[in-house]
């Protein structure tokens, strides 16, 4: 168990559901500080995202339809970790996949909760660079539709400032990869 966690007492398990990328319940529960009630919670493998940076310092970035929000959003490439998938592993399908690009060094920016006020997802982030694009980029999922589109660490920032769609995953793993950004 990763240090400063405490576990509830599971007093009941009311509802359970199994989806395709996370679990779903609600539960009863009796937290650490003894008080009961009943608490829904996203169970979820975890995603792993990638700062790509092309030699000119620029950012790779996708424009992304998300249907939850029903319009697209600025990304970085991420995804979800599969069954016993290391996360750089899913991130370095991922950046394939979404962006075209490969990359040759990789170091890991760190690791956050996502949303812990209903769900357990914690995204690792890595700085991808010595990129090369992909004489054949694999295939995107079928219900991926992505525009990939390039920003100077500058851009990026004024877009986030100025109120331009961009996921919260990627405003924390930019700040986590600023001091590598000249």
């Amino acid at each position: 168990m990763p240090i400063g966690r405490e576990l509830p007492q599971l007093l009941k398990q009311r509802l359970f559901y199994k989806g395709r990328k996370f679990d779903f319940e609600v539960n009863r529960l009796r937290l650490p500080n003894k008080a009961e009630g009943e608490w829904e919670c996203i169970r979820h493998p975890g995603g792993a995202l990638a700062v790509p940076v092309t030699a000119e310092g620029k950012l790779i970035l996708v424009r992304q339809y998300r249907f939850a929000i029903q319009g697209r959003i600025l990304e970085f490439p991420a995804g979800t970790v599969e069954i016993n998938e290391d996360p750089l592993e899913t991130v370095q399908r991922e950046i394939q996949e979404e962006t075209g690009y490969s990359a040759q060094k990789w170091d890991k920016l760190g690791e956050f909760f996502l949303a812990p006020g209903y769900s357990d997802e914690i995204i690792y982030a890595f700085l991808a660079r010595d990129l090369e694009k992909l004489a054949t980029p694999p295939a995107q999922d079928s219900d991926e539709d992505i525009e990939i589109v390039f920003f100077t660490p500058e851009q990026l920032e004024k877009a986030i400032l100025e109120g331009e769609p961009v996921d919260a995953k990627t405003i924390s793993s930019f700040l986590l990869a600023r001091p590598f950004l000249v």
